[in-house]
């Protein structure tokens, strides 16, 4: 395990970007667990850029960044469309507002902050929290 939390942030946050590129090209995988880890991603992407932050912080901040783009899908700027049709764009932006993707946000943030309180203790990781 790296010692540093940046570093194991950062390769959790990929390995997820990888899970749910992939959740999307199997048959069989319900849409929603797409929703979910990218919300986990979120939040790794978040806890490697805010290594210090207080729980309330660990949650919050991602939480608000997977509702904001959501609710940003309700706009309909050309420009943003435009960018919402490529393929990265499509993946980071989505498509369409989907109360139901707020929900899975919830669940997916909250997962993923149960996964490090839960099963990243290396002390020195715990240190640097």
């Amino acid at each position: 395990m790296p010692k540093h939390p940046r570093s194991l942030y950062f390769i959790i946050a990929i390995f997820v970007v990888i899970l749910g590129v992939l959740s999307r090209k199997v048959h069989g995988i319900p849409l929603f667990i797409g929703d979910i880890l990218y919300a986990v991603m979120v939040y790794f992407g978040c806890r490697m850029l805010f290594i210090n932050g207080n729980n309330f912080m660990k949650i919050l901040v991602p939480l608000l960044l997977c509702y904001l783009i959501e609710w940003q899908q309700l706009c309909h700027v050309e420009w943003l469309v435009t960018i919402r049709h490529t393929t990265f764009g499509h993946y980071v932006l989505g498509q369409g507002f989907l109360w139901s993707d707020l929900v899975c946000y919830s669940v997916g943030v909250v997962v993923a902050y149960f996964v490090e309180t839960s099963f990243l203790k290396d002390s020195n990781l715990k240190s640097e929290i």
